[in-house]
């Protein structure tokens, strides 16, 4: 899970579901217990909305990943 979390490149996001099939919470889990440095913010939910609301967001914004309102284009920024 780790490893797809690493390979989310700068600019795009992926949903718990996509780097957890089947148990997205347990991304969620993994994310926040884990020592090791993974890009965290680049993990959103399915809908595009954010676990970790203005600072998840402005890392977002920083790499221009596109955002709707209060979530994350998901159909121009996800990747699967």
């Amino acid at each position: 899970m780790l490893r797809r979390i690493r390979e989310v490149p700068e600019g795009f996001v992926r949903s718990y579901g996509d780097v957890s099939p089947g148990a997205p919470r347990f991304a969620g889990t993994v994310l926040s217990s884990t020592p090791e440095d993974v890009p965290w913010w680049r993990i959103v939910r399915a809908d595009g909305s954010l676990a970790k609301g203005a600072r998840q967001r402005a890392l977002l914004e920083a790499e221009g990943v596109p955002f709707r309102g209060e979530r994350v284009d998901m159909h121009a920024a996800r990747i699967p």
